[in-house]
């Protein structure tokens, strides 16, 4: 009996173990299957003829009830804890629970994670564990509709008021004519109206769906993690609960989480509860990690336990919509022309509607017929009303078309342009204002290392004592590992080796990894073993600050204690006062040895080598009791191991991406933290420090120097100054401040955390995307995806064009408005009609608006763009050379259109209908014209580089299509006439005098002073 209920229910037991990876209807069925099998094997048990007792096992079975129930979970692999316990356990950070789960490692254990070697990581396993606990990623608000769009356009209060127009106008238009010909007028509104809307709510949507894209990307952020034993970078998105997530100063938490181990972890929680008061991590007191928190201090390890939703700052991300009505300086500036452009089309519609009404109510108008068309109380109401609809309609046409509303959508459109170029030239802009403002920089203050640098560092001169040495057979054992201890175990960097190779993977900050690189593969150091021997008691990490990194071991061997330093040279070496000569004997340091050593730094420095020093000390055990807790570790007398030049090249193109933005007026100042010799080096390698400037000490400062001049020495010298070596971030901010002071527009570039501040303080804050920290990428406005200078002077270069375009379109537009405003004021006094109906200004508003913003908003940057100096914050928008350009442009066509005007039909010898259609088509076809004139604001070939833009070309093509479309096929929509061959020639002839006046009127001279200036008394 007992055999076969051995056999019956480990089939059973086989069956309930229901995989995870089913679907839930495939789960259901298993498991009623498995229910069925089971009542069928205990029934069978009853009239089984292999028992012996029958009636015992008869009787056994029936006192048991009738049923059998079975509470079957499907098996997960996380049976031991679930998802609320592991939220609630961060959220509340609850130690007692904590205890209960089994501490760290008990909760390391539920989720099937190794503390050192981390999950698996393999597909099904990543899988398995986003089914169980999520993914990382948050719920974002729906994105706008492009509804949503549509009734902001329809919100533009002319829009509003021509829609009421055209209402009446149909009403009216019916009444009179009848459905089949009344509806013309009104239609012909309502369809142009909702022609301008749907583009412009089109375009916006367009931009909007663009910053969310962007918005995905700029949060995409690249995190450390440990699986299967090796650390490798994977994307934030791809964190998975169980996860090993290395962290270092400046990284974002990237996920709730416990504290695995570590050292001098501080978390900079203000962007969760609001203090600014750094939070201390440690194993004991506080082991909990929250997402979106930042690493201000130390580094460590952590265990993830909620991602995406299921964490804190997930509840708080699904509340937050980013916006993107962000309004950049040159946009407000913009509304500002807009709105007084609009005051005076406003002023002139409404002196327009005044002399209609009173040439209407007068008399002095007539029909088509040449009847009077108010006759007193003999016109009847309904014509009346028609007459007095048609007035307004005209009136607010004029509104229309000289507020140009297109200039808001050309700045969108230019800058979504430019930045869907950048992020192809490697610069993520992060807020829009950038763009422009990075047009008008003028001085650009960069990092060194990895920026005008590549940051693939090597060691390639080593020096123990006063000799360098070539190979590590000629170091003494004592001294290599003395070494080997303090490479191995005072650093944030890993090794990684494959078991089946002898291939080492390094990773860690450039130098971590050059310092690594060369202790395992030219000294045999064996970094496991260095850690199994020695027990860490105190680490001070590296930051910018400091410039150094020390760390207190304690040997098991032999419980002895010591102090390991690593650093930039010259700090390390004033903390000194003993050396190890190559045979590892120890000597005293008097001052001429430190100077002999400090000429050995300044050789290294003067090759363009980053020096870093090694230095020991042994501590008495009773000098540690006494600093027991909260310790500094010991910074004096300290025994000087050996001295390490590392070579990090220039970048290939930067001196020529520096001549670039010198030759454009902007000036480059290197700051960087490497002494004053390896700074001076690498400046006039790249050509920020000219010939006979590198000995000039005005030229070349240190930072403590910069911080210890007087406010009015700082504000003399910070002009002259090139590069500033062995620099603070304080020291950065201090030179920004400065230079805005004295009137610069300053782009900053920083990687660190501590760069957050200058970066913030600068015009432009510009961060690298791949040494950059997390917070110094918040705190930036671009982000240079591959840390190359070369991508700082294209920025420049894009900033200038977005500028440029905005230039071209302002002169664009301005020449219809005025054109506009003038031909229709003239002919509305002086014949009582106006040439230009609301259809066709309608439509004229659509070309310079929108077409006009598309084909003059997408042209890009050109090399004499770099050719001048920066445009100066004060400087206006609309220059003296534009007011040229524009105004001559204008004259001609108010000119040329008004002739026609007066006289069209007697030059051509054609009827009044044929005459506004002539108006009205040679107007369009000298915007037309005039576009390419648009193009190039002083220089007098405007067809230069012409073919490389499709997108123009494409926009002329359309425009022209359409309006021989409108013209030839849509008479009663625009209220044309059909022209002739002979006719065509002319409007084309006419409108294409606008070149040659174009390039003749750059041939006047202009000043400088602005043309307002002169007003001015």
């Amino acid at each position: 009996m007992s055999n076969i209920l051995h056999v019956n229910l480990s089939s059973i037991g086989s069956l309930l173990d229901v995989p995870s990876t089913l679907s839930k209807p495939s789960k259901r069925w298993h498991l009623a299957f498995a229910t069925i099998y089971c009542s069928r094997a205990l029934h069978s048990l009853l009239n089984d003829p292999l028992s012996n007792n029958k009636n015992k096992s008869r009787k056994l079975l029936l006192n048991t009830p009738p049923f059998v129930a079975l509470d079957v979970k499907p098996c997960s692999g996380f049976s031991d804890i679930d998802q609320t316990s592991l939220t609630d356990l961060v959220k509340a950070k609850n130690l007692d629970q904590l205890l209960e789960l089994g501490g760290v490692e008990g909760v390391a254990e539920a989720l099937k994670a190794d503390f050192k070697n981390g999950i698996h990581g393999d597909v099904q396993d990543v899988a398995r564990r986003k089914q169980e606990f999520g993914s990382n990623t948050y719920q974002k608000p729906p994105p706008k509709s492009i509804l949503h769009f549509v009734v902001e356009a329809f919100e533009d209060l002319t829009i509003l008021v021509l829609l009421a127009c055209a209402t009446l106008s149909l009403g009216f238009g019916i009444k009179e004519h009848g459905v089949k010909e009344g509806w013309y007028d009104g239609g012909s509104i309502f369809l142009a109206v909702f022609l301008v809307i749907s583009v412009s709510a089109v375009s916006n949507f367009k931009q909007n769906r663009q910053f969310d894209k962007l918005s995905k990307v700029s949060n995409n952020i690249q995190v450390d993690v440990v699986r299967q034993g090796r650390r490798q970078q994977i994307s934030i998105f791809e964190i998975v609960v169980g996860d090993v997530v290395c962290l270092k100063i400046g990284d974002q938490v990237p996920a709730d989480g416990l504290f695995l181990d570590g050292h001098s972890l501080q978390v900079n929680e203000s962007s969760m509860t609001g203090e600014s008061d750094h939070v201390e991590v440690n194993t004991s007191l506080n082991p909990f990690l929250f997402s979106g928190t930042k690493i201000a201090d130390g580094y460590g390890r952590m265990l993830v336990t909620s991602v995406g939703m299921n964490t804190t700052w997930g509840e708080m991300m699904s509340t937050i919509s980013r916006e993107t009505n962000e309004q950049t300086p040159l946009q407000a500036r913009l509304n500002k022309l807009t709105s007084s452009i609009g005051k005076v089309g406003l002023a002139v519609a409404f002196l327009v509607l005044v002399v209609l009404l009173v040439r209407y109510f007068t008399g002095n108008t007539e029909d088509e017929n040449r009847n009077q068309e108010f006759n007193g109380s003999k016109t009847k109401a309904d014509d009346i009303v028609n007459a007095v609809v048609g007035i307004i309609a005209a009136a607010v046409t004029i509104v229309v078309v000289a507020i140009p509303e297109g200039l808001p959508l050309a700045v969108t459109l230019t800058l979504a342009y430019s930045m869907k170029r950048m992020m192809a030239d490697q610069a993520m802009v992060r807020k829009l204002s950038a763009c422009e403002t990075m047009g008008s920089a003028t001085t650009i203050c960069t990092d060194k290392t990895g920026t005008l640098t590549l940051n693939q560092m090597k060691v390639t001169k080593f020096w123990l004592g006063k000799q360098p040495i070539e190979a590590a057979s000629s170091i003494s054992t004592n001294l290599l590992k003395l070494i080997q201890q303090g490479v191995a175990l005072n650093t944030t960097g890993s090794i990684y080796r494959e078991p089946s190779s002898f291939k080492f993977e390094f990773s860690g900050s450039p130098t971590e990894k050059a310092i690594l690189s060369w202790a395992v593969l030219e000294l045999d150091m064996d970094m496991e073993r260095m850690k199994k021997n020695y027990n860490i008691l105190h680490v001070e990490a590296f930051n910018s600050e400091k410039k150094r990194s020390g760390i207190l071991i304690r040997k098991k061997a032999d419980n002895t204690i010591h102090v390991h330093w690593k650093g930039a040279a010259e700090m390390i070496l004033a903390m000194c006062s003993s050396y190890y000569d190559v045979s590892g004997s120890m000597k005293d340091m008097d001052d001429g040895e430190r100077m002999i050593f400090e000429q050995i730094i300044q050789g290294m420095a003067a090759s363009s080598l980053r020096c870093i020093a090694l230095a020991h000390k042994q501590i008495p055990e009773e000098e540690h009791e006494i600093g027991e807790g909260p310790q500094k570790l010991k910074e004096d007398s300290l025994t000087l191991i050996a001295l390490v030049g590392i070579k990090d090249p220039c970048r290939p193109g930067v001196r020529k991406a520096v001549e670039d933005c010198q030759y454009a007026g902007v000036n480059v100042k290197m700051i960087t933290g490497d002494n004053i010799f390896t700074a001076r080096a690498i400046a006039t390698e790249c050509g920020i420090l000219r010939p006979g400037q590198e000995m000039n000490s005005e030229a070349v400062v240190e930072g403590e120097v910069f911080r210890q001049y007087t406010q009015e020495e700082r504000m003399e010298k910070v002009d002259k100054i090139h590069v500033m070596a062995r620099s603070s971030p304080f020291d950065k901010l201090l030179m920004v401040q400065c230079l805005k002071q004295k009137g610069h527009v300053v782009a900053v570039t920083g990687d660190g955390t501590n760069d957050a501040p200058a970066l913030k303080e600068a015009d432009i804050g510009l961060s690298m995307g791949i040494q950059g920290t997390e917070v110094a990428k918040e705190s930036s406005d671009i982000i240079i995806l591959d840390d190359n200078f070369a991508s700082v002077a294209t920025v420049l270069r894009w900033g200038r064009c977005v500028y440029n375009n905005i230039q071209k379109f302002i002169q664009f537009q301005l020449t219809v408005n005025v054109a506009a405003l003038v031909i229709n004021f003239v002919a509305a006094a002086s014949a009582g009609e106006v040439p230009l109906t609301a259809v066709q200004l309608l439509w004229v508003n659509l070309i310079m608006d929108t077409l006009g913003a598309l084909a003059l908003a997408t042209e890009r940057p050109t090399k004499e763009l770099m050719e001048k100096p920066p445009v100066g914050r004060a400087e206006p928008l609309i220059t003296n050379i534009m007011w040229r350009n524009l105004l001559a442009q204008a004259l001609y066509q108010i000119v040329v259109l008004l002739t026609l005007q007066f006289n069209g039909e007697s030059i051509f010898g054609v009827n009044q209908k044929v005459k506004d259609t002539l108006i009205f088509n040679t107007f369009v076809l000298c915007q037309v014209f005039n576009e390419f004139n648009a193009r190039e604001l002083e220089k007098k070939n405007v067809f230069e580089g012409i073919h490389k833009n499709k997108l123009f070309l494409g926009i002329i093509g359309i425009t022209i299509i359409l309006q021989v479309v409108m013209v030839e096929f849509l008479k009663k929509f625009a209220d044309t006439e059909r022209l002739d061959w002979g006719q065509w020639g002319a409007c084309i002839g006419v409108a294409a005098a606008s070149w040659p006046i174009g390039w003749l009127v750059k041939c006047i001279p202009v000043s400088d002073k602005p043309v307002l200036d002169y007003l001015k008394w």
